[in-house]
């Protein structure tokens, strides 16, 4: 879905289309664009406001930019009507106003501009200066993906995917305009298509075309796209099974800051697969991914502590770690943290907290042991509260699965 990283993103393309309109007089005397400005001449009057927004002849002066770009708006030139419509919008000359910029953005998208034409209907998505309107978001989005827009070719193909925001639910559509922004080189797009053929869905399930489309948005740098390509090789799915590729990618994604891939860098450390067996690097990753909620990076970084796997045994540390990955609702380090407090490993002992740790474990889907033993461990916890006790740990349980019923 859209955000103003998006926007911002788009806008910094649209700006290096913009700055070509204003390259060819780059060399000329700024006194004679000055001028030509001055005697009402739309276009000098955006190329003095783009020259002031880079800093290119003169200095850089948003005040400046915005006025001139007012002047050439003024006279219904649009690209000027964009620019002030993006100076209003980042507060660059002028304090933050949304519904200045959705009035320009508006004059501009009413003359055909795609990218005021998609920046509209973000304002409509968000309710920033308009009312919200999903139904007037599509409007807008579908315009601009009309006249080969990527970036709103790819958010109408999500609003198909999650069926809201004024379309219907249809996978098939959302491929539609995927393949159409994935042709034009859209990362996003490219990496969105890669996962219908990954899926099946709106696509015939097939792991060599998402391969092909991975690989594509991998290579110009999305890292949600290195970290799908390494699982593809580390699985062999689409590919032949390759290990090293897959820590290379992994690589690729973690340094971005993926925190998938950096949790699948630590286990190809922690295993040997791909890289030499190192303890310490795969703790690096694991803390790396764990520092960003990744709750299985979480887990194993609370089980390196509980066991001394390549660190000093540290029950403490063991039992912090598992507490974030078990209030995610990873079901093995409620497992593990049920454990911790009836031994008081790292915690005090407390059999209460040991029965609800281990009846939230039992009630998720635990990997590392078996349902039955599961259920056996809680039901011993169990046997060593009072009823009473019992009763409201229960309750407890209730509490916490209703309101966390994703986690489940």
């Amino acid at each position: 879905m859209p955000t103003s990283r998006f926007v911002a993103k788009m806008f910094s393309v649209a700006l290096v289309i913009l700055s070509l309109a204003f390259a060819a007089t780059a060399q000329n005397d700024i006194d004679t664009l000055k001028r030509q400005a001055d005697l009402g001449d739309a276009w000098a009057q955006f190329s003095l406001g783009l020259a002031y927004y880079q800093g290119h002849g003169v200095p850089q002066d948003y005040v400046q930019a915005a006025a001139w770009y007012r002047k050439a708006a003024t006279q219904g030139y649009v690209k000027a009507q964009t620019g002030l419509g993006w100076m209003y919008d980042q507060g660059q000359g002028m304090p933050p106003d949304d519904a200045q910029a959705a009035i320009w953005w508006r004059k501009a998208a009413e003359q055909g501009d795609t990218y005021a034409q998609y920046s509209l209907g973000n304002l409509y998505l968000q309710g920033h200066g308009v009312p919200q309107d999903p139904t007037q978001t599509v409007v807008w989005w579908r315009k601009a993906a009309d006249q080969g827009d990527a970036q709103a070719q790819d958010s109408l193909g999500a609003l198909y995917v999650q069926g809201s925001q004024g379309v219907p639910q249809d996978d098939t559509q959302a491929v539609v305009w995927w393949r159409k922004a994935a042709d034009q080189g859209n990362a996003d797009a490219q990496y969105n298509l890669g996962v219908a053929y990954d899926l099946g869905h709106g696509a015939p399930q097939d792991s060599a075309q998402a391969v092909v489309w991975y690989r594509k948005a991998a290579e110009q740098g999305s890292a949600v796209a290195q970290y799908s390509l390494g699982l593809a090789y580390s699985l062999g799915h689409g590919v032949p099974q390759d290990s090293a590729q897959a820590v290379a990618w992994y690589r690729k994604a973690a340094d971005q800051g993926n925190a998938d891939a950096q949790y699948n860098l630590g286990v190809a450390y922690d295993l040997g697969q791909g890289v030499p067996k190192d303890s310490t690097q795969a703790m690096a990753w694991y803390r790396k991914a764990a520092d960003q909620g990744n709750a299985v990076a979480q887990y194993n970084l609370g089980l390196v502590y509980a066991l001394g796997h390549g660190v000093p045994q540290d029950y403490t540390q063991g039992a912090t770690w598992f507490r974030k990955a078990a209030d995610q609702g990873n079901a093995d380090a409620q497992l593990y943290l049920g454990n911790a407090y009836q031994f008081g490993h790292g915690v005090p002992k407390d059999n209460v907290e040991a029965y609800f740790w281990y009846a939230l474990a039992a009630s998720g889907k635990p990997e590392r042991v078996t349902q039955a033993d599961m259920n056996k461990w809680r039901n011993q916890a169990a046997s060593r509260l009072t009823p009473a006790k019992l009763a409201l740990a229960r309750a407890r349980v209730k509490q916490w699965i209703a309101a966390h019923p994703a986690t489940q």
